[in-house]
């Protein structure tokens, strides 16, 4: 082995620790040469212009010193036109000579040393090789005239009264004044408005020329009316204010030429500085100025950071983040870099607005922009994206950069962020609130799909409303989904709530449910005081604490609530309904008024548990009634909970063979085993065994594994799902989900196909003839249009056109701008529309922020815009846990004891129970279920005006079949065409009777004719639905697809749908009702608080049979 130390030589003296910790005194001695920079700088002229010039500070003092000196010697012209004696007679050597003593000639002497040596250093030292320019420079000339005539007189003491218009010094100092801005500004480092600097330019400009006419007229005058200062000052303002009276005036040919000379000057300096002053103003006006830290000290303000400023986006937020009472006082101030549009400057004109609000034209990247809005004092800073771009990551790239320069700037300002791609969250993580625009559209298209108008109820929710909406129509259903919109989510420690405290130490379902019972507020969700989790209806299980915090859902919070025991109300005669009819709003009388409301409390005397409503019936009378509802218990125990609907259900163990056979084989329950994004929540549900090969994902293609080509082949059990979109984006993770929950029936699951292109031909091969909904997603290469309202104009025309086709179909559709939901489903010449477009526009002339509401396609949930939970950011502001509320209602997170959103539906069999206050009962006591609404579908009672067509005619009105004893609702003749086209009799007549008319013309009355011309219509219009079908089923046929199940069914005009948020207790339950329900985790009844994922699987997969609650 060779030695390693001989080969290794030794290292230098001078990297020998030893050295360097004693010394070497090789470095003597080494060729070493020290180099000094900068030593251009140490010169004499460098130091001095280093001083006087470049350094800011000195620069300034020296400035600020030479601008004294100037008004110093202005002031000693004062003072020497004051001390002299009027001259006797006019001759001219009163103008070159005055009286001028002794110590006041001393004075503007040593005056004019300085300035005439300060004037030629700063030559020398500014001196860069041409010496004329420094010569004929007009202060350098003005400095020559004052001050050499003093310096001569020393040297010869015969010209100390020779006259020197000192008062030219005005202008020199002017002059410095403006120099000792720029250092000022330079020296502070702190950028001043130029609109400040231009003022005080004009307006020095302005005294200096009043200044300079004083003197001048006053001097020459000395040979003529010999005025004193005071004559010359009126003089002066009389002629620069274009008055002129006419009883001073110059006499001298003298002082005569030098007004004219000064008025010349006038007009041409001040239009210039005019000028200036203008442009800055303009300039000012699109730019913004700056937010004053005196203000933001003393101030709150937040800031709103978009990069294009439209009139609907300022309009909600302005109207959203005022709506509270506490955020009245603070200032909002916009950042943006576009200049501000007309209807944005015309709004912010208004004086409700320009009082509070405050447009910064500037980027966020600048710190100097952000310096302008004071961002490091802001209480918060919204960052909105631009969703009205073609390349939405783009958009999103943009946000996460000034995200970026904000937390980099002002680190503990806190951040609202509006995203729109999942994929892009986690570069924003850092954000105190974060709401992603396809993670919430796409989980409210797909729950939309499993519990109809999920979207409108999300969408009421979120929106601040005093729910004063529509309580002026006549129409029962605006009144009361009008009044129940004014629901909202709010939160109150348990301890210190008038509601919940009553519930210490008792079971979440007992508290909600007699929360409700008694105050008329729904109790959704906790969270304890030592977690940052929130559950939503943990169960019968969960116990409250006093220091809980509680989340309910009412008109107002219980701190803007009075309370009234219902028994002084008896005695007042109060008790009065405001609504009349089988589903009236609150027995107990709601008053709001200036954001406050009474609530009645009903009659807390103690009742026994085995009353008539709860006790249950003997043997012999269970064959004449259903049984009563069993009570809440305050706390539950195994038993109770075993008797519950979550565990007694028949479990996938118990099923049919054949049950086993198409459910089990197939799925398994389970986490995706990919995520399509960082930062998507990991959610249990539904898989298959065995990953499918991704050719057979084409339905309209065959592979090797399966020959079909259309969905009818497929023979699916349950009707589609079709989901139109422009691309297959990671956001549709978040649709397929919530379709696929764990808790979800394997029988109830719907098969989903994703229609990538919606000619007609590949809608009829994925199965829109019996599809249970289709939801439309709305286009992002529409979202460029030259009209910012027309970005929907794509997605509406293609809606009609399926509307059109396939009346029967389901369509869910979201738009961009909420305005354009009028056109869905659009009826020229419906008088019902029209009614309810009118009623529209005087809601919003009453200032409502949920004028839309009344359009029949968001009550029904059939269309909503993304860009309406813009208001849930704003609200977040507030209310910090709405972001999360939200979330768990989309089932966008899952946290474990959490429950769900789900529906069920009121049959004939559950009519026994009544009103909405013996659901809930049933509901606590059966499940742990909490009922917040419901959705409600009435057929719309139209009088013969407002109805569409109506064709009366004898022999169809004695046929049987109008009084066919089967229907409970009178049947509308006129709703429906294909009744009509169904019987061809009817239609022979009709045809007949209309002739028959049309030849009796002249003898009928103007209402006879109105009827003539509906009949023409609905013989066109029907013949125009029966075009459009037989267009579809010859399609259908040219495919090879077969035209069973397809036919012109009736378009549902008839009908209409509304949503009740937490509807007053003893509202009427009808036929058909949707109940909106929170149920709670059926993994948190599982005996082991802490399973493993195998035995969650296992364990969960005992719920999957439960269906619908049956009351």
């Amino acid at each position: 082995m060779v030695d390693l130390e001989s080969e290794v030589p030794p290292l230098p003296p001078r990297y020998r620790f030893r050295d360097l910790l004693l010394g070497d005194q090789g470095w003597q001695n080494d060729d070493r040469v020290q180099v000094e920079f900068y030593m251009n700088e140490n010169t004499f002229k460098e130091r001095l212009k280093l001083f006087f010039i470049k350094n800011q500070r000195s620069s300034l003092r020296i400035r600020l010193f030479n601008f004294s000196l100037k008004l110093l010697s202005c002031l000693l012209y004062i003072i020497r036109v004051l001390l002299e004696k009027p001259s006797q007679g006019n001759e001219w050597s009163h103008i070159f000579w005055v009286n001028r003593s002794l110590p006041l000639w001393g004075l503007q002497v040593s005056v004019a040393l300085i300035s005439l040596f300060e004037t030629i250093l700063l030559g020398y030292l500014s001196y860069k090789g041409n010496i004329w320019e420094q010569i004929l420079r007009i202060p350098f000339i003005l400095e020559i005239i004052n001050a050499v005539p003093f310096i001569i007189s020393i040297f010869w003491p015969t010209l100390r009264n020779l006259f020197v218009p000192v008062f030219l010094n005005c202008w020199l100092a002017k002059h410095a004044l403006e120099n000792m801005i720029n250092d000022l500004h330079r020296a502070i480092q702190r950028t001043q408005s130029a609109m400040f600097n231009q003022v005080l330019i004009l307006i020095s400009t302005l005294l200096c020329l009043i200044f300079t006419c004083i003197c001048g007229i006053q001097h020459l005058e000395r040979i003529g009316k010999k005025l004193n200062l005071f004559d010359s000052l009126y003089f002066c303002i009389v002629t620069f204010s274009t008055v002129g009276f006419g009883d001073v005036t110059p006499e001298t040919w003298s002082s005569k030429l030098f007004v004219v000379a000064m008025i010349c000057v006038a007009l041409v300096v001040l239009p210039i500085q005019f000028e200036q002053l203008a442009y800055l103003w303009m300039e000012r006006q699109k730019s913004g100025g700056n937010y004053s830290r005196h203000r933001a000290q003393t101030e709150k303000h937040v800031v709103l950071c978009v990069s294009s400023l439209k009139i609907d986006l300022l309009m909600d937020f302005l109207n959203e983040f005022y709506a509270h009472p506490r955020l009245q006082d603070y200032y909002v101030v916009i950042l943006c870099p576009t200049e501000m549009d007309v209807q944005v400057r015309r709004v912010l004109q208004i004086p409700m607005w320009s009082q509070r609000v405050i447009y910064l034209q500037g980027s966020a990247l600048k710190d100097q922009d952000l310096l302008r809005a004071k961002m490091d004092n802001a209480e918060a800073c919204f960052i909105l994206s631009s969703r009205c771009e073609v390349d939405r990551t783009s958009s999103d790239h943009q946000t996460i950069l000034r995200a970026w320069a904000v937390k980099d700037f002002a680190p503990n300002c806190p951040l609202y962020v509006q995203i729109l791609k999942p994929e892009n969250k986690f570069h924003i993580k850092f954000a105190d609130h974060v709401v992603c625009e396809e993670e919430f559209k796409y989980a409210m298209l797909a729950l939309n799909c499993i519990c109809p108008a999920t979207s409108t109820l999300i969408t009421l929710l979120v929106h601040t409303s005093r729910g004063q909406e529509g309580q002026q129509s006549p129409e029962q259903w605006q009144k009361m989904y009008g009044r129940c919109s004014g629901n909202e989510v709010y939160h109150i420690v348990l301890e210190e709530s008038t509601f919940f405290a009553e519930y210490e130490g008792k079971s979440f379902t007992y508290a909600s449910f007699h929360a409700h019972k008694k105050f008329g507020v729904c109790l959704i969700g906790v969270r304890r005081e030592d977690n940052k989790n929130i559950l939503l209806n943990p169960g019968p299980r969960y116990i409250m604490n006093a220091s809980d915090i509680c989340f309910y859902i009412n008109i107002t919070k219980e701190e803007n609530s009075a309370f009234k025991n219902q028994d002084q109300q008896r005695k007042s005669n109060v008790s009065r309904s405001f609504y009349h009819g089988p589903s009236r709003l609150p027995v107990h009388s709601i008053i709001a008024s200036m954001g406050t409301v009474a609530i009645d409390l009903q009659d807390t005397s103690c009742r026994a548990a085995s009353g008539p409503t709860l006790a249950l019936p003997s043997e012999g009378s269970k064959e004449l009634r259903r049984p009563s509802i069993a009570p809440v218990l305050e706390v539950a125990d195994s038993s109770s909970i075993q008797t519950c609907d979550l565990l007694s259900d028949q479990s996938e163990d118990e099923t049919t063979p054949d049950e086993e056979t198409s459910s089990n084989l197939e799925y398994a329950k389970g986490y995706p085993p990919y995520s399509p994004y960082i930062g998507s929540s990991p959610t249990f549900c539904h898989l298959l065994q065995e990953k499918v090969p991704f050719c057979c994902l084409r339905l309209d293609k065959s592979c090797q594994h399966n020959y079909y080509e259309d969905a009818k082949a497929y023979g699916f059990k349950n009707k589609l799902i079709i989901v139109a979109a422009e691309t297959a984006g990671n956001g549709l993770y978040n649709f397929i989900v919530p379709l696929r929950a764990y808790y979800r029936p394997k029988k109830e699951l719907n098969p989903i196909v994703l229609l990538l292109d919606n000619p007609l031909d590949d809608l009829l091969r994925c199965g829109v003839t019996f599809a249970a909904n289709m939801v439309v997603v709305d286009k992002e290469s529409t979202m460029s249009a030259e009209e910012d309202y027309m970005a929907d104009a794509k997605t509406i025309v293609n809606v009609q056109t399926l509307f059109r086709l396939f009346s029967s179909l389901s369509i869910i559709t979201e738009l961009t701008h909420p305005a354009n939901m009028r056109f869905m489903q659009f009826r020229a010449k419906d008088c019902y529309s029209l009614a309810l477009s009118k009623l529209e526009k005087k809601e919003r002339e009453r200032g409502s922020n949920l004028a839309f509401m009344f359009r029949l396609p968001f009550a029904a949930g059939r269309v909503f815009s993304i860009s309406m939970l813009d208001t849930l950011l704003y609200q977040s502001f507030v209310k910090d846990y709405m972001i999360s509320i939200t979330r768990l209602l989309l089932g966008l997170d899952t946290i474990p004891g959490s429950g769900f959103l789900c529906s069920m539906k009121i049959t004939e069999e559950d009519l026994w129970i009544r009103t909405y206050a013996r659901l809930y009962q049933k509901l606590c006591s059966s499940t742990g279920d909490v009922p917040i609404g419901i959705y409600r579908t009435e057929s719309q009672k139209l009088t013969t005006s407002e109805s569409q067509i109506s064709i009366s005619v004898e022999e169809w009105e004695d046929t049987k079949d109008a009084k066919e004893p089967g229907h409970h609702r009178s049947i509308h003749r006129n709703s429906t065409s294909s009744d009509q086209s169904d019987h061809p009799l009817l239609r022979r007549k009709s045809m007949q009777w209309a002739r028959r008319l049309s030849r009796k013309g002249p003898k009928h009355s103007g209402k006879t004719a109105e009827k003539i011309t509906q009949q023409r219509l609905n013989l066109y219009r029907r013949s125009e639905r029966q075009e459009l079908a037989e267009l579809v089923k010859n399609r259908m046929k040219h495919l090879g697809l077969s035209t069973v199940g397809y036919d012109e069914m009736n378009d549902h005009q008839s009908t209409l749908s509304y949503i009740l948020i937490n509807p007053s207790p003893d509202t009427r339950l009808e036929l058909n009702d949707v109940v909106y329900l929170i149920r709670p985790d059926p993994l948190s009844y599982l005996p082991n608080s802490e399973p493993s994922r195998k035995n969650s699987i296992c364990n969960a997969a005992v719920q999957d049979s439960r269906e619908e609650t049956q009351l």
